[in-house]
């Protein structure tokens, strides 16, 4: 066994990454309040060819120095929009028809080993909150249904690049299975 080397892994340029179609999956950032989750928001999108990043409130944007340390370059390739209010970022997903689930902790949250992904060809948006207060509490009202990981140790919760990376990767499993994205 032995590492590939970047050339063997056949990755695409930023141009070609550009014009292959992307994952309906829209990444929200409810005031993520550490560019190196935001950094790693954007990494984790260009991984999976996701539509966009909503960054929202006090979110940092590019070309802000922590996001640039994590992003490895995938904020210049990963298209993205800032809005002053979340609320504006969710009404305009659904307003394109899009399911909008909350990432968190709530008395009707779904775990998310028993979550199954509603079909939907418009897409889905996933809204990531503030690591301290989590997802604002009137913007709740709005979601389509709460999404958590369960978890079995001392902590309350995950960092919010950890919670990203693997509720993309089981709604990309999902959509892979149900549409066959790749």
């Amino acid at each position: 066994m032995r590492k590939l080397k970047t050339l063997e892994l056949e990755r695409l340029s930023p141009d070609e990454f550009k014009t292959v179609p992307k994952v309906p999956i829209v990444l929200i950032l409810d005031n993520v309040r550490s560019g190196l989750n935001v950094g790693s928001a954007f990494r984790t999108a260009d991984a999976f060819a996701l539509q966009s990043i909503l960054l929202c409130g006090i979110t940092a944007t590019p070309p802000h120095r922590e996001i640039l340390k994590t992003a490895i370059g995938a904020s210049a390739t990963v298209s993205w929009t800032h809005f002053e209010q979340v609320g504006d970022a969710v009404a305009q997903c659904k307003r394109a028809g899009m399911s909008v689930f909350a990432i968190e902790q709530t008395d009707a949250s779904l775990p998310l080993d028993e979550f199954v992904l509603p079909e939907n060809k418009k897409g889905y948006a996933l809204v990531f909150g503030n690591e301290v207060n989590g997802v604002s509490d009137e913007i709740l009202a709005e979601m389509d249904g709460a999404i958590e990981i369960r978890q079995f140790g001392t902590k309350h919760s995950l960092n919010v690049s950890v919670s990203l990376g693997v509720l993309v990767w089981e709604f990309w499993r999902q959509l892979n299975n149900q549409y066959s994205v790749k």
